[in-house]
């Protein structure tokens, strides 16, 4: 069967994606941060997965104020980069894996969550950039290192889902993976965060306490994690703070959260400020063989 085998947490900072493709990786403000994943770049080569499953929101460009899915999956076979006003990022097209998507839509919505399937879409930086922090750049014929399965989360627009609906969706992510009938070893990677806000009296805010917090609760006692109502992360992380519900989706897809397990080994754990006007929160948990 498949099955679930590490989990990444990562902002997702459009300029960090302008870092990467203007060159400026290296220069004295940015060379922290991406020395900061160079673990995280080597333990992808070594544990290379089959499929990874990465949760992220759409900044209104596969879907607009017209259309807002609570929860989306991508179903086809690949997903441009998306023009997000200045071109695309020079970066490859995503590989899909359609068998593996449509099986977990299946499951995932019989097991009574209202996924919306589909089957055309472009990816903007909320899914590009984490696949560059941690698979470097590859050129668009290199490809990235295996196919994707984009997960879209509204994180935009009020009502957003809470943390309980987004872990709980994340154990049943792990059960239809669990479900499929295919030796596949499956990555899940959340998305976005850590504190910022972009506009009004707080803009600029970052709370490093508070980041730091989130992550030992992520690791130590994600249930109670889960429990946290919308308010604590507008108040504490700011009004697109919010955006770390998508963490608590990998978060459920653990082995310790579906049954009797040990609690998953931190690889790696990392986090820089600034990187434009926000944190940056990174994150590896590995399942006991």
């Amino acid at each position: 069967m498949a099955r679930i085998t590490a989990s990444v947490y990562t902002s997702h900072v459009p300029a960090i994606g302008a870092a990467v493709d203007l060159g400026k990786t290296h220069e004295p403000y940015w060379q922290p941060l991406f020395d900061g994943f160079a673990p995280s770049r080597q333990w992808l080569k070594v544990q290379k997965p089959d499929v990874i499953i990465l949760v992220y929101n759409d900044h209104a460009t596969a879907f607009s104020l017209d259309f807002i899915p609570t929860f989306a999956i991508g179903t086809a076979a690949a997903f441009a980069p998306a023009d997000e006003g200045w071109g695309p990022r020079p970066v490859p097209t995503v590989v899909g894996h359609p068998e593996l998507a449509s099986h977990i839509a299946q499951s995932v919505i019989q097991q009574d969550f209202d996924l919306t399937i589909v089957n055309k879409m472009d990816v903007d930086h909320g899914l590009t950039v984490p696949l560059s922090l941690m698979c470097g750049e590859p050129t668009p014929a290199q490809g990235w290192p295996c196919p994707v399965i984009p997960v879209a989360v509204n994180v935009v627009q009020y009502p957003v889902p809470s943390g309980q609906r987004c872990f709980d969706l994340g154990r049943a992510i792990r059960k239809a993976v669990e479900s499929f009938d295919e030796d596949l070893n499956v990555q899940i990677w959340g998305t976005g965060g850590m504190s910022h806000q972009l506009q009004g009296a707080r803009a600029g805010l970052i709370n490093s306490d508070w980041d730091n917090r989130f992550l030992d609760l992520l690791i130590e006692n994600p249930t109670g994690l889960a429990r946290l109502p919308h308010i604590d992360y507008v108040r504490e992380a700011g009004s697109e703070g919010i955006e770390l519900v998508m963490w608590l989706i990998a978060r459920g897809a653990m082995a310790d959260i579906a049954g009797p397990a040990p609690r998953p080994r931190v690889h790696h754990r990392f986090y820089h400020v600034p990187a434009s006007n926000t944190a940056v929160g990174h994150l590896i948990l590995e399942d006991a063989p």
